[in-house]
């Protein structure tokens, strides 16, 4: 514990590298979902369970939207506070169209289902347009945003899970279907 917390004192995370290892993950995860390739592969479904890598993708938007919009609020010296009540994180989902991701009352990497159902007509050029605006309006907050203000509001914490996380998370489990549909045809 104590030489974490050493480390954690002589190397403090700053914008650079930050951003560095976000843009390391995100062109993994790029790579990944270059690999798979076709339309027609990204909207099959059963990648997990009955979701596609478009479903899965939602998420990712969604999950990227919400630290981008709570970006934009510090960037403006507006207040978010985590929703403590079911009446307010339906409200807060009817405003925002998506969930409070850091509500203490949610599980913080289940996906939420009415977030895909809510794209389920959407054109997965659409839903990766809106995904590359949702992370290039992260990367644009974090420019703007000093170090004091990421380290006031845990920034570097809160972005990894709204970002390279699920990244990693949803990697995970497209490998693995790539490796079933693999197996499968052999």
């Amino acid at each position: 514990m104590i030489s974490y917390l050493w480390w954690v004192i002589n190397n403090p995370m700053d914008k650079i590298t930050f951003s560095t290892r976000l843009q390391r993950e995100r062109d993994k995860f790029e790579n990944l979902l270059n690999r798979v390739g076709y339309t027609r592969q990204l909207t099959m479904k059963g990648v997990s369970g009955g979701l596609s890598i478009k479903d899965m993708l939602v998420d990712i938007f969604a999950r990227e939207q919400f630290i981008a919009d709570r970006l934009s609020e510090i960037l403006h010296g507006e207040i978010y506070s985590p929703c403590t009540s079911h009446t307010a994180l339906e409200y807060f989902h009817n405003k925002y169209g998506y969930p409070d991701y850091e509500s203490p009352l949610l599980e913080k990497e289940k996906r939420n289902h009415l977030v895909t159902y809510k794209h389920k007509n959407i054109g997965l050029d659409d839903i990766v347009e809106q995904e590359l605006a949702a992370y290039s309006n992260i990367l644009d907050s974090f420019q703007k945003l000093t170090l004091d203000q990421c380290r006031d509001h845990d920034l570097f914490h809160r972005a990894a899970e709204h970002t390279y996380k699920p990244y990693r998370r949803m990697s995970h489990e497209i490998n693995f279907w790539l490796n079933s549909i693999t197996v499968e045809s052999k």
